[in-house]
């Protein structure tokens, strides 16, 4: 061996010779023999092998060696040395992995084999890089960070997804190695979305042959795949959002439709609905597609339905009875409304009259009460987890009536599972309806009744729990005694004769406490119970291995500690607790009831402050009117003082032009007219003036009320301070009308003195002074100029009365406005008045409620001291989280009222 590495090391020009070399190594180290030996030699030749291997491997540098001959493109030193590399993996993996994970580009190097494009070479760098990432969660990381993802589904696409040959099932393995059980390459495939391009892999169709072998295999590790991207294992957060990815991208339809597909293969069939059931668990989306999956028979039928025939029937393979009990319980795991679903078809509301269809629930009970045990166990866990967790279904189902034969009365499906019981079954079906018994009557009060109201279910307990059995009757005796515990602890003493105290005195005649916690200890010390405590899934190696379902180990687990302080609790300890539940009670009672007047006058204050919004908007309203208004008011000073500079151009020929209006007479009366309209318009802005003033003193006497006693308190100066704030915003708002109305005032004096001057100018020019010496014939061209000039004056004048007219109507609208703004001064001040009065009732109200509760937490403190005396354990932690509850509630209600 020091010699064919030495040519390794010093022949690296001459491919030929490294390449027999490196074929010498792997015959040496390699174990694969093409002749049939026993199992002796091979032993041998697998220590020999390994022998080798450590051999080579004591220098880590030949491994270093060997992956830098890999870099070599000659087909005669490349594939040796990748066959090479893989048989060194497969003698001793994890030594190997740590020298090339500590080799610089030791990964990268293997990795260009997938790039090959020598098929030989890149089918072989495949399984190299099986080898190398088994077991390997660091190398597992760089390989996929360095594009494999992306070039084996490339390959697998390349020879034909599911169709193609042994390279994919090889790209497929590589693939599984990468994800399962490393979240961070699993959230990286879901990143890049990888998902997406899972969906062809199932584009099988409906076809009734083409299933080879191959394809069989491959579609198998395909699923295998999807599951591990889905386990019940992962973080549930990463779980969540690859069943979303599978739903959005259509591989969740593309599974259902394999699901409902003629032809099959048996073992496909069976893992593609342990598929479904791992994408649809827990995800409430894919459940809801699930439920409306229809299989394509005429009529068609649901999904769920066909799928529970199956389970039901006793001819089906136990592996396939299996899966869809998977399947189902995985449909409505944390599904309260496919719960719902399925406990609603056995109500008699529901029931098809008719029999034309048959639904889940009578599927269900023709299984619980089938001939064939494996049926009713698997119904009545099915059953069971329609329950799980939820109360409201737990009673519907009491509501369930069967009809056992013609003439007899119904019976409840209670009461049934109770005669099942009592008539001596098999054990697995005795097994099956104590699981769903416990499952039906835990967290149940009510159900726990009609369970004690039948006279002969507690004898029938205590006699199973009392006998002296042999060893496979013991669990029926723990899940017997498991029963009468869930009788007790959630009693709620409703039945005279069946009491928490007579229950317990029974137990402690007929069996003997120390005897029944015994019983009751021989369900988790049981060997299957580990088992199924371990996963979800229901995976048995044979039916009378099916004894445990996972949930319910887990209400075992939770329910066995608080039934063996039940059953060993005094009378007096009892009445105690009940005393403190019921006071606790009032107590919650007493604080839900001023917490919901709270909210009652929370929404009133979110009403008040909508109006006082409301307000707002309109004085916004206003305000943008008024500022409209402005601007057209600065309009008509414009074309006012352009008019004027006309008139101006024209003084020279006033004289002629007074004279004329004079002589016809029309000048004096328009002038007469428009110092009318100015009078008047004057005489407005003195209303509107005395008005602003009386607004003035009603904003003074507001602001001094607001300074009256009381405003020490929290609530009353909050409110205040509030209606402070929206008298302040209306005085601004009353004193920008002032202010414009001062400026509009302005203006008007402003238009009155120029009047005043044009009508001086006019009567100054009204005498002209005579022009000696002109003739006849020009004193006429004038006086038809003055005219011309008397006619285009009398026009603008005209116009000008048309704008006094409009400012004046603009004046009576800001009037109006003012008299808005009035009215809702006094809204507020209504609205302040009964915000205060509000706020003072809300106050009163808070106190009571302080006072209250202090008495409560009084009595409460009392009674735990109480309890401490007399020996019962209160927890420290039960008494900081109610205190700190306390606090945050009467936080929460200072903050309301704020």
């Amino acid at each position: 061996m020091e010699h064919l590495i030495h040519v390794l090391q010093t022949d690296r020009s001459d491919s030929e010779i490294i390449g027999y070399a490196l074929d010498t190594l792997y015959n040496i180290i390699s174990n694969d023999e093409e002749e049939e030996v026993e199992e002796n030699s091979t032993r041998q030749s697998e220590d020999l092998g390994s022998q080798f291997t450590e051999i080579f491997i004591k220098q880590p540098e030949n491994v270093t060696l060997l992956l830098s001959l890999l870099e070599e493109f000659d087909f005669h030193v490349r594939w040796p040395g990748v066959k090479l590399l893989t048989s060194l993996l497969k003698q001793l993996g994890p030594q190997v992995q740590q020298i090339i994970l500590v080799s610089p580009m030791g990964v990268s190097r293997l990795m260009d084999l997938l790039a090959d494009s020598r098929e030989v070479i890149r089918n072989d760098g495949v399984l190299l890089l099986q080898a190398l990432t088994r077991s390997n969660g660091a190398i597992q990381k760089i390989v996929a960070f360095e594009n494999a993802f992306e070039r084996l589904l490339d390959i697998i696409t390349e020879e034909g997804n599911s169709d193609g040959g042994i390279v994919v099932e090889d790209c497929l393995i590589l693939l599984q190695n990468l994800l399962k059980n490393n979240n961070s390459n699993q959230n990286f495939f879901k990143e890049g979305s990888y998902i997406q391009r899972m969906k062809p892999w199932f584009d099988v169709g409906d076809e009734n042959s083409g299933w080879s072998a191959q394809k069989v295999t491959n579609l198998h590790v395909m699923l295998q795949l999807v599951r591990v991207l889905v386990s019940p294992t992962n973080p549930p957060g990463a779980t969540s959002s690859c069943q979303k990815a599978m739903f959005q991208c259509g591989l969740l339809q593309q599974l259902c439709t394999i699901l409902m597909a003629t032809g099959v293969p048996a073992d496909i069939l069976t893992e593609t609905i342990n598929t479904v059931s791992e994408v649809i668990r827990g995800y409430q989306v894919n459940q809801d597609y699930f439920a409306s999956v229809n299989a394509p028979s005429n009529p068609p039928r649901p999904a769920i339905v066909v799928l529970l025939m199956s389970m039901v029937n006793e001819r089906q393979p136990f592996v396939l009875r299996c899966a869809v009990l998977y399947c189902f319980q995985c449909f409505l795991y944390k599904n309260q409304k496919g719960q719902g679903e399925i406990v609603s078809t056995l109500l008699p509301s529901t029931i098809d009259a008719t029999g034309n269809s048959v639904s889940a629930g009578q599927l269900l009970c023709g299984g619980l009460f089938s001939t064939d045990s494996l049926s009713n166990w698997c119904a009545a866990v099915a059953l069971a987890h329609a329950l799980q967790e939820n109360a409201t279904q737990k009673e519907q189902l009491l509501r369930v009536q069967l009809a056992t034969s013609i003439g007899n009365p119904p019976v409840s499906l209670l009461q049934q599972c109770t005669n099942i019981l009592s008539q001596g079954s098999k054990i697995q079906t005795r097994v099956g309806l104590l699981m769903l018994l416990c499952t039906w009557l835990s967290n149940c009060p009510i159900a726990v009744t009609h369970f004690l109201h039948n006279s002969a279910n507690v004898p029938f307990l205590t006699g199973q729990i009392a006998e002296n059995l042999g060893e496979e009757e013991q669990l029926v005796q723990g899940l017997c005694a498991l029963l009468l515990g869930i009788s007790i602890y959630f009693n709620d003493n409703s039945l005279e004769s069946y009491m928490k105290e007579k229950l317990k005195q029974l137990i402690e005649k007929r069996i003997g406490k120390e005897n029944f916690i015994e019983k009751l200890g021989f369900i988790s010390k049981h060997e299957l119970y580990s088992r199924a405590s371990q996963k979800p899934q229901p995976n048995f190696p044979s039916p009378e291995y099916m004894i445990f379902d996972h949930e319910f180990t887990k209400l075992v687990k939770e329910l066995e500690g608080v039934i063996t302080k039940a059953i060993y609790k005094s009378s007096e300890e009892d009445k105690k607790e009940e005393e403190v539940k019921k006071t606790l009670e009032q107590h919650d009672s007493i604080v839900t009831h001023y917490k919901n007047m709270i909210r009652e006058q929370d929404l009133q204050l979110e009403e008040l402050k909508q109006q006082i919004s409301t307000l707002k908007c309109q004085n916004e309203q206003l305000q943008t009117a008024v500022t409209q208004q402005v601007s057209q008011i600065q309009q008509h000073k414009d074309q006012y003082n352009l008019l004027k500079v006309q008139l101006g151009k024209d003084n020279p020929h006033q004289g002629s032009y007074s004279d004329a209006t004079q002589m016809n007479g029309i000048q004096p009366e328009e002038v007469g007219r428009l110092r009318e309209e100015i009078e008047e318009l004057k005489s407005n802005q003195e209303l509107l003036q005395s008005q602003l003033a009386e607004k003035d003193s009603l904003i003074e006497n507001l602001k001094s009320s607001q300074a009256s006693p009381g405003t020490n308190e929290q609530s009353s100066a909050t409110a205040s301070a509030q209606d402070s704030e929206q008298i302040a915003e209306l005085k601004q708002e009353l004193a920008t009308l002032k202010s414009q109305l001062n400026s509009q005032s302005v203006e008007i004096t402003k238009l009155q003195t120029e009047k005043q001057e044009l009508l001086q100018k006019t009567e100054t020019f009204a005498k002209p002074a005579p022009v000696p010496g002109e003739s006849e014939a020009v004193a006429a061209a004038k006086t038809t100029d003055v005219e011309g000039r008397l006619s285009a004056l009398l026009q603008e004048t005209k116009e000008l009365k048309n704008e006094i007219k409009a400012l004046s109507e603009e004046r009576a609208a800001i009037k109006e406005q003012l008299d808005a703004s009035n009215s809702t001064i006094a809204i507020l001040q209504n609205e302040k008045n009964k915000l205060e009065v509000d706020v003072t009732d809300s106050k009163k109200e808070q106190d009571d409620l302080l006072v209250l509760l202090a008495d409560q937490d009084q009595k409460i403190f009392s009674l735990k001291n109480k309890l401490k005396e007399l020996g019962h354990p209160v927890e420290e932690e039960d008494e900081l989280e109610s205190g700190d509850q306390d606090d945050e509630e009467d936080e929460d209600e200072d903050n309301e009222l704020l």
